[in-house]
């Protein structure tokens, strides 16, 4: 149904449907399959990138301004790429990967490279925020430069990690949308194909539903989670 020759209330109607979400229901699926998938390589490398920033800084454990500018440069770099530029450029990389520049586990590269340079930067302000006394004392007592990461810097900053994961994901869950415009399937591939090129808003609004749900899941998750562990410690 369109909304150009069908009432508002109809099309809403209609998106309920069990019809449409024969569609829409396999598709979720798949967003949750890239969401997931991208979030993990997004988690390990943007933390582990985010470390190096914060290691190689002027104030960090190993000042090394040789290594920490150029990488800096090359965090704000791929951060100052539109998100479909990004997937644009990550083409090649995908054919290279997997033989083919469509589908899910493609633009899963895509996904995954465009966000890990905003979540380094959020590992870099979180671990930033843990007192240098705390660091300083770590090291008093003989702790290795590793022993101060591990033990010191994640473990105080997970509250702060938790929240910005979580707001990560979520800007992960638009790109899965957007890469549907790329052939990745998923919420995003069903919007484009059906609730814009072919006028069907029953099923655009079946989507915004499903990405609705995801993202206040998510949110939700990630605030508990962060409560959580702020009142097992007390800052709560």
């Amino acid at each position: 149904m369109s909304l150009e020759n069908t009432p508002f209330l109809e099309v809403i109607k209609s998106s309920f449907s069990a019809a449409i979400w024969k569609e829409v229901g396999p598709a979720v699926w798949d967003t949750v399959y890239m969401t997931v998938v991208s979030s993990l390589i997004m988690l390990v490398i943007g933390l582990a990138f985010g470390i190096v920033l914060i290691w190689t800084d002027k104030g960090g454990i190993r000042a090394t301004p040789v290594i920490n500018g150029p990488f800096g440069w090359f965090i704000n770099i791929l951060r100052s790429l539109p998100q479909m530029i990004m997937i644009i450029i990550m083409i090649p990389v995908a054919r290279s990967i997997f033989g083919q520049s469509y589908g899910t586990n493609p633009c899963i590269v895509a996904i995954a490279a465009s966000c890990i340079p905003m979540y380094a930067r959020m590992v870099e302000s979180s671990l930033m925020e843990v007192e240098k006394g705390k660091i300083d004392a770590a090291r008093s007592l003989g702790s290795t430069d590793f022993d101060i990461v591990f033990r010191v810097w994640i473990p105080e900053a997970i509250p702060s990690l938790v929240r910005g994961f979580t707001v990560t994901v979520i800007g992960i869950i638009s790109m899965t949308a957007l890469a549907g415009m790329f052939g990745a399937g998923g919420i995003g591939d069903i919007a484009v194909r059906y609730g814009y090129q072919r006028f069907q808003h029953d099923k655009l609004l079946a989507c915004i539903y499903v990405l609705i749900v995801i993202v206040q899941l998510t949110q939700s998750a990630g605030n508990l989670l962060s409560d959580h562990i702020r009142k097992k410690r007390g800052l709560m």
